[in-house]
């Protein structure tokens, strides 16, 4: 008995050695990338901007799929469409979760909201009642009142500001406005007024959240130095969400008592409060509702200015995109009154000034996937195989020839702005029409040139969006009759 342990332990032993030799010998190849450094991989080498750094390591090591290690953790980085559609639409399942980053811990509720929680029952019921009650098409259509309204305000400052001859800080009235349409549709409540000082205080906690939430968090990568939190960012982003979720609190503690105002016409909350349970019996709860109430607030507010911002800075740029795109609004409409959402479909150039603004510009420029895939669609947008002089702000290749039929909405993956797949930002239909009304709004009502004393600036700041380093800061010559703007 004893010999046979003996020889059946010798046996497994071998046995063992003959299988590791064989898996090295036949396992598969892995993608091309940098060589990795021990403890902190490749980290070193993507540089302050990871979207452009990833971008160059593709590019020198001519891999559209490319690995390398950031930390302990492989990581897979896809940087063209047909990389990108293998892993969002071949194998989109497996690729379904997004990452659970300890930064983001916190500002999610512990991963309770829509944007970070995992594919499930769950997931599914808080995107089924967003799509149906905020952001489908019949509820987009039904809030257009509301949207038009908040428009017209903005028309209006911007008019004063150009007889007081002030210039406008774009991005701060935009982020603004669209709070207030967010605050509005979710809570029946408009949340700031544009110059006021709480109004600022939101945007910077909406910027500092969106570029900490997106930096390559030490701690994300080396779990095991997480708890030292090297780069302050997990409690920054603490104290973020403190903030926000006082914020919010309040917001919800407020509409509870002002229910009879809002009989035979509830907002997303009440709509939700009253359809809270799934058919499978999964729960929408407190803190979920919390975080799609967190979501709409950050996404639906800084991704549509930020696109907004860097489309007007591009027509700044190159003042001949800027009369093109007034001339065709011009021929439409006139100058009589202002362009309404109905209006957009009659203008092509707009549409396809937007498009090259999310080509060129994304608000997201890595989006996530599982644990560790990320998806360059900055890199995308400027691959030189896709788009020809891919550096250069030209709409009209979205008019004719292979890009005319390009939608930026998730079906063709050299434009991939709000993703792609069973994760694609549930958002993307909200997005698209934001960011032409407004754009659309703000170049057929104004001549726009840089303040006195600015120098056009487009230098990008990384994060989860990316937003100009500088805000875009501009006067605005009003060009239609003073009737449009009352």
């Amino acid at each position: 008995m004893d010999s046979f342990i003996i020889l059946s332990i010798l046996a497994g032993f071998l046995l063992h050695l003959f299988l590791r030799w064989l898996f090295r010998r036949h396992r598969l190849r892995l993608p091309p990338g940098p060589t990795n450094l021990p403890v902190i991989g490749a980290l070193p080498f993507i540089g302050s901007n990871p979207h452009s750094g990833l971008a160059r390591l593709a590019r020198q090591y001519a891999a559209p799929i490319m690995y390398l290690k950031m930390g302990t953790s492989g990581v897979v980085v896809v940087s063209t469409p047909s990389a990108a559609r293998a892993f969002l639409k071949t194998l989109d399942a497996q690729f379904a979760n997004r990452p659970n980053v300890v930064s983001a811990t916190d500002i999610t509720y512990n991963y309770q909201n829509m944007v970070f929680s995992n594919y499930g029952n769950k997931w599914k019921l808080m995107r089924k009642m967003a799509s149906l009650h905020l952001l489908g098409a019949k509820a987009m259509a039904g809030w257009a009142p509301v949207r038009r309204d908040e428009m017209g305000r903005v028309l209006k400052e911007m008019y004063d500001a150009a007889a007081d001859k002030r210039p406008v800080v774009v991005p701060e009235v935009l982020v603004c406005c669209l709070a207030n349409i967010v605050g509005q549709i979710t809570l029946s409540k408009r949340i700031f007024d544009a110059q006021g000082e709480e109004s600022n205080m939101y945007k910077h906690m909406i910027v500092e959240l969106l570029t900490g939430t997106g930096l390559f968090n030490i701690g994300d990568f080396i779990p095991a130095l997480a708890w030292l939190d090297l780069q302050g960012v997990q409690a920054n982003l603490k104290g973020i969400h403190n903030r926000f979720d006082a914020m919010i609190t309040k917001m919800l503690e407020d509409h509870s008592t002002t229910a009879k105002q809002r009989e035979g016409r509830p907002d997303f909350i009440d709509l939700i409060m009253s359809n809270r349970v799934g058919e499978d019996g999964d729960t929408v709860t407190d803190t979920n509702i919390k975080g799609l109430i967190f979501d709409m607030f950050t996404a639906g507010t800084d991704t549509s200015s930020i696109i907004t911002e860097w489309a007007l800075t591009e027509m700044i740029k190159k003042p001949e995109v800027l009369k093109l795109a007034q001339a065709e609004i011009d021929k439409v409409i006139g100058r009589e009154r202002r362009l309404e959402e109905s209006d957009i479909p009659n203008l092509p150039y707009l549409q396809a000034v937007v498009k090259e603004a999310m080509r060129l510009h994304p608000s997201t420029p890595l989006m996530p996937k599982n644990t560790r895939l990320l998806v360059n669609i900055w890199a995308i947008g400027r691959d030189p195989d896709t788009w020809t002089d891919p550096l250069e702000f030209k709409p009209e290749r979205f008019l004719s020839g292979p890009a005319a039929k390009i939608d930026p909405l998730g079906n063709y993956f050299e434009l991939i702005p709000f993703g792609a797949g069973r994760r694609i930002c549930a958002g993307k239909l909200a997005g698209m029409i934001f960011v032409q009304y407004f754009l659309g709004t703000l170049v057929h009502s104004f001549d726009w040139r840089l303040a006195d004393g600015e120098v056009l600036n487009m230098n990008e700041t990384f994060g989860l969006t990316m937003p100009k380093s500088i805000p875009l800061k501009a006067m605005a010559t009003p060009r239609l009759a003073p009737s449009a703007y009352v």
